[in-house]
């Protein structure tokens, strides 16, 4: 690919607008509440999005490396102190580590080995971008270890870790997570439904992620979805008029969104690996988890997250079915309840991968199956906010953050899938069928991996 294009790549979305300006994922100031002992794991997830963020990552253009990243992470640092004190069962290598070892030290080697070797994975573009999100975690992991005074206990921690995460980069050494992420040869259909190039992006996205091996999936296609509507249903012919009516950027297309929808639209536009990551702290703060109990939550969160990535990338490919912003440009769909309007234009840049089913909303649906597993229950309140809103000054770490609060996961889910349709970027019928998923494999993932020994 041309350099010209690389760059394009790397700024479709915006990353370039965000990256490099310090935004850290903050949990919310009406969620504060005691934190337990050690913070480790918590400090350790928030350094790695602040990572993500300057490797380009995160928030928009590239959350596959991303999600692969934190799950590599989160699995090491699970399995690190369960070699301390066996809790749950191991992910990776099962191994036996003193008891006395530092499990800070456990957690900063077995961050900072897995994190580096993860975003050192990352290909084309964003590999130009790797050493700044590299640099955080260098940082940080010095002055975490620094911080650990010098005894047997911390080396014991220190060994415990990098053994923990050697296992896990081991793992993880070919799982196709290499291959190119963009393809400007991509040979697209043209009849009606079919996905095109997205105007502006000339490549397809993301393709051979569908090959890169589970983390605890069995196979890639285990909660496929069914085929997408019928372009002559009246199901259909509803969807693309709504996102016509309520996807349009209120510039060259007039829009019937109302200011809180916009807002839903941006605020949810962020990287599912990052947002879902935040919302993470904000529970494990709330209820107050241990050490053990925060390691297999977000073990459990991101191994669903990476999945889920996968999982969708698969599907997308396969049924190959067209966004909202070549449907409503195109004529001839066969369907007398849609009318075709060529200049319209969706609130943000669409993705240059196909629309279904929504890959945000499978993310939403399976973080939202991962804690209901987790915690037993649906109606955990809590509160979130947002690094991509751009109403005021109201992202996380601003003095005055917009905070949107829930009362239950599926709340949050079906939020986090409706912005999708208010942004321009799917069919509402996409966003359901990909919560619908998500839930299932975030459930399937709590209830089969890193269960209690005890």
């Amino acid at each position: 690919m041309p350099s010209q294009t690389l760059r394009r790549a790397v700024a479709f979305l915006g990353v370039t607008a965000l990256t490099g300006l310090g935004l850290a994922v903050s949990t919310p100031a009406a969620e504060a509440t005691p934190r337990p002992s050690s913070t480790a794991i918590l400090d350790w997830n928030e350094v790695a999005g602040q990572a993500a963020l300057a490797a380009c990552q995160a928030p928009f253009d590239n959350p596959f490396h991303e999600s692969r990243s934190y799950a590599m992470a989160a699995l090491s640092v699970h399995d690190a102190i369960n070699a301390i004190d066996r809790r749950y069962r191991s992910y990776g290598a099962t191994f036996e580590a003193p008891s006395f070892a530092s499990t800070d030290a456990a957690i900063a080697a077995a961050e900072h080995d897995a994190l580096v070797a993860g975003f050192r994975a990352a290909t084309g573009p964003f590999a130009d971008c790797a050493p700044a999100g590299i640099a955080i975690i260098e940082d940080f992991y010095a002055k975490s270890v620094a911080s650990i005074p010098n005894s047997p206990a911390k080396d014991a921690g220190l060994r415990a870790g990098r053994r923990a995460a050697a296992a896990i980069v081991d793992m993880r050494a070919h799982d196709n997570s290499d291959l190119t992420l963009f393809n400007d040869t991509y040979d697209h259909g043209t009849a009606p439904g079919v996905w095109r190039i997205t105007p502006g992006l000339p490549f397809a996205y993301a393709e051979n992620w569908a090959t890169v091996t589970p983390f605890a999936l069995r196979r890639v296609d285990q909660f496929r979805s069914g085929p997408p509507l019928s372009l002559t249903s009246a199901r259909y012919a509803r969807d693309v008029n709504e996102v016509k009516d309520y996807g349009g950027d209120g510039v060259t297309t007039p829009t019937k969104r109302n200011a809180w929808q916009t807002e839903v639209a941006q605020f949810w536009w962020e990287s599912s690996p990052l947002m879902w990551n935040a919302i993470g702290r904000t529970l494990a703060t709330k209820k107050n988890l241990d050490l053990w109990e925060q390691a297999r939550l977000f073990g459990l969160l991101n191994m669903a997250l990476a999945d889920g990535y996968t999982s969708v990338m698969d599907e997308k490919y396969h049924y190959e079915f067209w966004r909202p912003v070549t449907a409503i440009r195109a004529d001839g769909d066969g369907n007398p309840a849609t009318t075709a309007d060529p200049t319209w234009t969706p609130l943000k840049v669409t993705p240059a991968i196909p629309d279904y089913p929504s890959g945000h909303s499978i993310e939403g649906g399976a973080a939202a199956g991962v804690f209901i597993g987790f915690f037993g229950t649906d109606h955990v309140p809590f509160s979130a906010c947002s690094v991509t809103v751009t109403t005021g000054n109201g992202t996380c770490g601003s003095a005055n953050p917009i905070v949107h609060h829930f009362h239950s996961f599926t709340g949050a889910a079906a939020e986090n899938a409706v912005s999708r349709v208010w942004i321009g970027f799917h069919f509402r019928y996409a966003t359901e069928q990909g919560t619908a998923e998500g839930m299932k494999l975030g459930r399937w993932t709590a209830e089969h991996l890193l269960r209690p020994t005890r």
